[in-house]
């Protein structure tokens, strides 16, 4: 039998809220979820705004996440912030190679690979994105195009870096469009993305990994996301930017 998955619910805040916006946001939540101890709940906002929120949850159940990172620890990187840096700045988490990097700034796989990489490296828990667009949805090679993301960023990690992740699904077609993945759209790309790392890594390290589910999620629909066998929790993007609709989701048990 599978062992049980305590779900994550991460909240990507993008490019929103300046660092007071950003403490006064994470000081309304603060309360609101604080209650919430089966759920690991994260925020993740811009750069210049982690350390305020950083000090407004310190001590709180609600960790905090950088966007992105560099892969090297430091250098003539103009622009780039590195692990450490984040990790000094208050974070424990960071998301890596999100469908908006990857389309707008040209990430690739090898580059998700490395900076996932070099998150672990820096004692942070890399949130690992993947998803195909629509145009690849409707060509039915969704998971031909998952699968191969999943190989290029987790190829040659070992079982023990694998751990230290956790790996988000999020179709790039319902990022912000208000639509969402079926539950059982989901679930059947989350199941093949287990399957892949039982395969490369056994199946116990695939059925220890965490699988978030990405796209338009909100307090309507996370309870039947939720209740999919392989979907272990959400990263959440507009809904995260008020306390209500965020807390709402972390509380999705009722």
């Amino acid at each position: 039998m599978a062992p049980a998955r305590k779900p994550v619910i991460a909240g990507n805040w993008k490019m929103f809220k300046t660092a007071s916006e950003g403490a006064a946001l994470a000081r309304e939540l603060r309360p609101k979820v604080s209650m919430i101890h089966d759920v690991e709940i994260v925020v993740c906002p811009p750069f210049t705004t982690i350390p305020a929120v950083a000090q407004a949850l310190a001590g709180s159940n609600v960790g905090v996440g950088g966007q992105n990172l560099h892969w090297e620890q430091h250098g003539a990187f103009t622009g780039e912030v590195s692990g450490p840096m984040l990790a000094d700045a208050g974070c424990r988490w960071v998301v890596v190679g999100h469908s908006e990097r990857r389309q707008l700034f040209g990430e690739t796989d090898e580059g998700v690979h490395r900076k996932a990489k070099a998150a672990l490296a820096a004692k942070l828990s890399p949130i690992v994105c993947v998803g195909e667009t629509l145009a690849e949805r409707e060509a039915g090679r969704t998971l031909e195009v998952v699968g191969r993301q999943i190989g290029g960023a987790l190829g040659g990690l070992s079982d023990g870096e694998i751990a230290g992740l956790v790996v988000a699904y999020e179709p790039v077609w319902a990022i912000g469009t208000g639509k969402t993945a079926t539950s059982a759209q989901a679930e059947e790309v989350h199941a093949a993305i287990r399957a892949q790392l039982a395969k490369s890594h056994g199946q116990k390290v695939s059925d220890g990994l965490r699988i978030l589910y990405g796209g338009s999620v909100k307090p309507e629909n996370v309870k039947e996301l939720m209740a999919q066998p392989d979907v272990d929790g959400a990263l959440v993007g507009g809904a995260s930017l008020t306390a209500d609709s965020f807390a709402a989701i972390v509380r999705y048990r009722g």
